[in-house]
């Protein structure tokens, strides 16, 4: 593994820190009952600067003249290694991941006063962890109590997340190729889903097929909970059950993507369950593709976030007055929001270490102050359209649900479009037959 990418972000954080001191804990050890825990997953700031994967791990980040990087990380045991597996230890993960210091995560309520001690601005990811709030605390008062002897607390706090969001937005080329691979993976997982997909399975065996090739290929494993939803499921939109048989007349929609080295990937692909779009199906599967290339088009440096929302928005909207859901204008359907009942979400969001990734939305407060979108920024493009059995829906389109998602990067020329599962009516079609 290249550590480089981390400890350049490092570097990075402290030049940003004056003589401040930044702490950043890593995730908890979570149990989901009794003797068994969940499946560990890091805390995606602390992978961000450290890609140290145990748990029990903290990073210290000291600015001022003399900046130095402090890992704290559980000692070397050879019991618990003999129950739980490999551990780095201070001493080796001190030097594996290019930290200037390592300490044994026991000391480090101890060492921490001495740390933060005549420091300017302590920066920590305030109320995200009432536990570690308190710990951050309680070394605050430890330093107070020494006052009488000249020693100064730090005389604000400030919130590390805000500054590490920002950095987050903007990826480096370490984690376009991740994300890249992510997204390859991916779309192999939803090819394989196609070619499986038979009338009379589950939903869950298509959601097995996905965690098969996510493994087979390297992943870690999901990204998020899949949604595997038949039929009028797909108009659920985190229905995330997967319980259900899927009948032949029927479409499909799976949502899932996977996680690898801390990166998600985030794919929607819709297809029918028998093979073969019916006439209805394929008008409204061809309105959401169309939606979602008008949308890709629309993404490129210097255009606002929402420039790509409105180009889906406008397509979808002539859509449904081309289908006689709705009547009048485009323009006046997107004014009086005519068009919610069957497209109720935004047509994607930022992408990264976690499937809906950190980074502002808005640049200001007034209502087209959106971020202009910059060469690095990951997203995703989804649009959709959902038509749940009631008024005024016409009878055929009941229980139709289409959304189709992929992962983008925007490029100084425009963007790129990582996942490359089958999208076409012909290309689908094509793989479902010979599966």
């Amino acid at each position: 593994m290249n550590h480089q990418p981390y400890s350049d972000r490092r570097q990075r954080v402290l030049a940003r820190l004056g003589d401040g001191i930044a702490v950043i804990p890593t995730a908890a050890e979570r149990l989901r009952n009794r003797d068994s825990h969940y499946p560990y997953r890091f805390d995606s700031y602390f992978w961000y600067l450290s890609g140290f994967p145990e748990p029990e791990a903290v990073i210290v980040l000291v600015g001022g003249k003399e900046p130095k990087t402090i890992l704290f990380c559980r000692e070397k045991s050879e019991e618990r290694e003999t129950w739980d597996g490999f551990r780095y230890g201070p001493e080796t993960a001190g030097n594996a991941f290019d930290f200037c210091e390592a300490h044994p995560i026991a000391s480090l309520d101890q060492k921490l006063p001495e740390l933060i001690a005549n420091r300017s601005i302590l920066w920590h990811s305030l109320g995200h962890d009432a536990e570690w709030d308190g710990r951050i605390t309680r070394a605050l008062n430890a330093v107070r109590a020494e006052s009488r002897s000249g020693t100064r607390a730090p005389g604000e706090m400030r919130d590390l997340r805000g500054l590490l969001d920002q950095m987050r937005l903007t990826k480096d080329a370490h984690e376009i190729e991740l994300m890249r691979r992510a997204a390859e993976i991916a779309s192999a997982g939803h090819a394989r889903a196609m070619r499986a997909c038979r009338p009379g399975m589950a939903e869950y065996e298509l959601e097995a097929e996905l965690s098969y090739e996510f493994r087979r290929r390297g992943a870690d494993g999901h990204a998020y909970t899949p949604i595997v939803a038949g039929g009028i499921n797909a108009c659920i939109l985190h229905y995330v059950e997967n319980n259900r048989l899927l009948a032949g007349h029927s479409l499909v929609l799976i949502d899932a993507g996977c996680e690898l080295a801390g990166y998600a990937s985030d794919i929607t692909r819709t297809f029918p369950v028998g093979g073969r779009f019916s006439p209805e199906q394929r008008e409204v599967y061809e309105i959401v593709l169309a939606a979602q290339a008008a949308a890709i088009a629309a993404v490129r440096p210097g255009a606002s976030f929402m420039a790509y929302h409105q180009a889906a928005l406008r397509v979808l909207t002539q859509g449904l007055i081309d289908l006689k859901v709705i009547s009048g204008s485009v323009d006046g359907a997107i004014e009086s929001e005519a068009y919610k009942p069957w497209y109720m979400h935004r047509t994607g969001h930022w992408l990264g270490l976690d499937v809906h990734d950190v980074g502002d939305y808005r640049a200001g407060t007034a209502d087209d102050d959106w971020v202009r979108l910059e060469p690095g920024m990951v997203l995703t493009v989804e649009p959709g359209l959902y038509f749940r059995p009631a008024a005024p829906v016409p009878m055929h389109l009941h229980g139709i649900g289409v959304r189709i998602e992929d992962d983008v990067l925007v490029t100084a020329e425009g963007c790129t479009v990582y996942s490359n599962a089958p999208k076409t009516v012909v290309e689908i079609e094509e793989v479902m037959r010979h599966g």
